[in-house]
C-alpha cells in the first residue's frame, strides 16, 4: 500500500537575463538586467491511498505535477511538505527501505543500449541485491509474462517504444516489488503494446499476479476507464477529486468522462494554505 498526505514541492526558478536594448546615441554593447527569481509551486497539495491488489489511477494534464510527485515518492526528490509511506515504511525517514519495495516506470525508460534485454534486467537485479542465478531466472519468468522472449538476446539499441517499455517494465519487476508506480507508460506506444501493458497491469493486481499496488499515472481518460480501479484527480499541483470512474461521473453530473475530468480538473480552485515547514 501507498499512501501520500499533503506532498508539496516548490523551488525557485533561477532569475533570467533581460535584454536591457542600446543606449540612443551610443553604440555600447548590449546590457542585460536580471529578473527576480520566481518562486514556482510544482506541486501545492497532493494525497491519495492506494492499496494492494488495485490500479490507482492519477490523472491530471500536463504540468499538473503528477510526474513530480511520483519523482518525489521514488526519493528523488524532497518534498517541502507532506509525507509518504510504502507499507507503512517512511519515505522521507527511511528512503532505500521504502524505494526498495517499489518497482517504478518512468516515462523516459532509461535503458543501456549497449545491452541487451537481459543484461538490462538481470543488471537491475543486481542492484536489488538479487543472485545472478536468481536475476537471469526472474528475467526468463518476466519474459513470458510479458511476450518478450525472442527480445532477450537482443541489444536494446534500435529497439521500438513497445519493445523498450517491455524491457524496462521487465526491469522494474526484477526483484517483485509489492508496489508498481508507472509515469505515463503508454507514451508514444501503438494499440497492441498498449493492450499488452493492460493486460499485464491486471494481471498484477491479481492474487494470481501477487495482488500489486500499482499506481498509474496518465492524461488518457480512455486508458483511467479501461483500467484504474479507483482515480485521484490533479489539477494546479493539487488533488482536486478522487473516486471510482462511476463515482466523479456522478459527482460532475455528466455521462461522459472526459468532460468530468474536464470539470472536476479545470473549476476554480480555492487558495492552498501553507502547511508547517513549508516554503509554499
Amino acid at each position: 500500500m501507498i499512501e501520500i498526505e499533503h506532498l508539496a514541492r516548490s523551488f525557485v526558478a533561477p532569475a533570467t537575463p533581460k535584454r536591457a536594448g542600446f543606449g540612443v546615441s551610443s553604440l555600447k554593447a548590449l546590457s542585460f538586467k536580471r529578473a527576480a527569481p520566481t518562486l514556482v509551486h510544482a506541486v501545492r497539495d497532493v494525497s491519495l491511498t492506494a492499496p494492494n491488489g488495485h490500479i490507482t489511477g492519477l490523472l491530471g494534464p500536463n504540468g499538473a505535477g503528477k510526474t513530480t510527485t511520483l519523482r518525489m515518492l521514488a526519493g528523488l526528490i524532497t518534498p517541502s511538505a507532506g509525507r509518504m509511506t510504502v507499507d507503512g515504511i517512511d519515505v522521507g525517514q527511511q528512503p532505500q527501505a521504502a524505494v526498495a519495495r517499489m518497482g517504478v516506470l518512468s516515462d523516459a525508460r532509461g535503458l543501456y543500449p549497449r545491452l541487451s534485454a537481459r543484461e538490462n534486467i538481470v543488471y537491475f537485479g543486481h542492484l536489488h541485491g538479487m543472485s545472478r542465478d536468481a536475476a537471469h531466472a526472474r528475467a526468463e519468468v518476466l519474459a513470458q509474462m510479458l511476450d518478450m522472449t525472442a527480445l532477450l538476446e537482443r541489444r536494446t539499441e534500435g529497439f521500438s517504444q513497445g519493445e523498450r517499455m517491455k524491457t524496462a517494465l521487465a526491469r522494474a519487476l526484477v526483484h517483485d516489488p509489492a508496489n508498481i508506480v508507472l509515469d505515463e507508460p503508454t507514451n508514444g506506444l501503438d494499440v497492441l503494446a498498449t493492450r499488452a501493458l493492460r493486460e499485464t497491469l491486471r494481471f498484477l493486481r491479481t492474487p494470481e499476479g501477487g495482488a500489486k499496488c500499482i499506481i498509474f499515472s496518465t492524461h488518457i481518460m480512455q486508458e483511467v476507464e479501461r483500467l484504474c480501479d479507483s482515480v485521484v484527480v490533479v489539477a494546479q499541483g493539487c488533488s482536486v477529486a478522487s473516486g471510482t470512474v462511476s463515482e466523479l461521473l456522478a459527482r460532475s453530473g455528466q455521462h461522459d468522462f472526459e468532460e468530468a475530468f474536464v470539470q472536476l480538473a479545470f473549476a476554480p480552485q480555492p487558495a492552498v494554505q501553507a502547511s508547517e515547514g513549508s516554503v509554499v
